[in-house]
C-alpha cells in the first residue's frame, strides 16, 4: 500500500447528515490511517469568505467532539461538478455523503444527484444515520449474476486487513434455493478468493420470495450489518447513465443501512489492491 497519506471527503452543509457523514469518515479514517476534509461549496464567490471562517469554526467543533479535526475546504461551483474536481485534486480514497435517503439525495445534488456517484473514480460512502460501532464487524456483500459482483472482492480485501470484519456473501437464489450459473460462477470464485485470501465470511441464500434488493437489505438488518456493497454498472456511457432500480433501492433504503458504492472504474492499484492475482 502507498505510504501517502489517504484522503476521505466528506460534502458538508451544515446539516444533521451531513454530520452523521463526518462521523462515519473518521471512522473509516481511523481503520485506514486517512485524514478527513469537509467541504462547502458556495453559490457566489462573495460567500466565500464567510463561509471558510463558518466552517472552520464548524471543524473545530468536530474536532471537540469527535477526537478528529478535518481539514476545511469551501470551493465555488456546483455540488454536481464541484465534489469530483476536488477528489481529483485532493487525490482522495472515499467520498462519504450524508442522505435522507432517495428524497435526500435529490435536495441534496438536484436530479443528477445518484449520477455525481457513477461519474466518480472513486467509491462513495452513502450514510443516513450515526455508526452503530467504532468498527466494521459485520459487511454483506450481495453475489448476483453480474460480472462486477467480482470487483467488490478488491474493497474486501482492503477493508478486512484493518478490523476483519466478519464477510457475509448474500447469493441471490430463487424460493428453491437454486442458483442461477452465472451467479454460481460468481460465487464459487467469490468463495476461492476470500478463502486464499484467509478472510472469514459466511454463505447465505436470498429466499427468492421479493426482489433480491428488498432481500439483502432485509438480511443486513436482521444481523445488524455495518455495511452493505453495492456495484454499478460496467460500460454506461456516463451521460446515458440510469441507476436501476436494484442499485437505488440499496442506496436510499429505509433501514438506513450504510451502503458503499463502487464504481467498476475504481482503481486500488496504487494502493497495492489492483487486481485478482
Amino acid at each position: 500500500m502507498d505510504t501517502k497519506k489517504n484522503t476521505i471527503l466528506v460534502p458538508y452543509d451544515f446539516t444533521e447528515v451531513a454530520d452523521n457523514a463526518v462521523q462515519h469518515a473518521i471512522k473509516v479514517g481511523n481503520e485506514l490511517d486517512a485524514s478527513i476534509h469537509i467541504l462547502h461549496i458556495a453559490k457566489k464567490e462573495e460567500e466565500m469568505a464567510a463561509l471558510e471562517e463558518k466552517l472552520n469554526k464548524r471543524a473545530d467543533e468536530i474536532g471537540e467532539s469527535w477526537g478528529v479535526r478535518p481539514s476545511a475546504l469551501v470551493r465555488e461551483g456546483t455540488i454536481f461538478k464541484t465534489i469530483n474536481a476536488v477528489v481529483e485534486e485532493l487525490d482522495c480514497l472515499l467520498v462519504v455523503m450524508g442522505t435522507h435517503g432517495m428524497k435526500g439525495l435529490q435536495k441534496l445534488t438536484g436530479s443528477w444527484a445518484l449520477k455525481v456517484i457513477v461519474g466518480s473514480k472513486i467509491p462513495y460512502l452513502v450514510v443516513q444515520s450515526p455508526p452503530k460501532r467504532k468498527d466494521y464487524q459485520k459487511i454483506v456483500f450481495p453475489v448476483d449474476y453480474k460480472s462486477e459482483s467480482k470487483e467488490k472482492l478488491k474493497w474486501i480485501q482492503f477493508m478486512y486487513q484493518f478490523s476483519r470484519p466478519k464477510i457475509y456473501m448474500y447469493a441471490a437464489a430463487t424460493k428453491e434455493g437454486i442458483i442461477d450459473s452465472r451467479t454460481k460462477a460468481n460465487v464459487v470464485f467469490s468463495k476461492n478468493y476470500l478463502h486464499e485470501k484467509g478472510i472469514d465470511y459466511e454463505l447465505v441464500l436470498s429466499d427468492g420470495e421479493e426482489s433480491f434488493s428488498k432481500e439483502t437489505i432485509r438480511f443486513s438488518e436482521k444481523i445488524d450489518a455495518d455495511l452493505v456493497l453495492v456495484m454499478t454498472t460496467r460500460d454506461i456511457a456516463f451521460h446515458d447513465y440510469m441507476l436501476g432500480a436494484y442499485e437505488q433501492y440499496i442506496i436510499a433504503n429505509s433501514a438506513k443501512m450504510p451502503v458503499l458504492v463502487i464504481n467498476p472504474r475504481t482503481d486500488l492499484m496504487k494502493y497495492g489492491y489492483g487486481g485478482f492475482g
